[in-house]
């Protein structure tokens, strides 16, 4: 038996840092997550978006809407 986890102290905890954001069309956004309100649409700030793993450049500030997000996570370090 899994237990019910709040995502609300995760989302909390990645506010200000970078994340990637996937959505269930296949593209992925990454950028600092500037906000989350309470239905969890999401701003970003200098977002970049990705298709097929390919960066299609930048794309500055962006708003992402709750009900087309596959799922959220910290972004992984950029190489150098």
């Amino acid at each position: 038996m899994s237990s019910i986890i709040n995502p609300r102290p995760f989302l909390h905890d990645l506010t200000g840092k970078p994340v990637s954001i996937k959505l269930k069309w296949g593209q992925e956004y990454t950028g600092r997550l500037v906000s989350v309100d309470a239905y969890m649409n999401f701003q970003l700030d200098g977002a970049e978006e990705w298709i097929d793993g390919e960066c299609k450049g930048p794309i500055g500030e962006v708003m992402v809407r709750c009900n087309n997000v596959l799922y959220v996570r910290a972004a992984p370090p950029k190489e150098q």
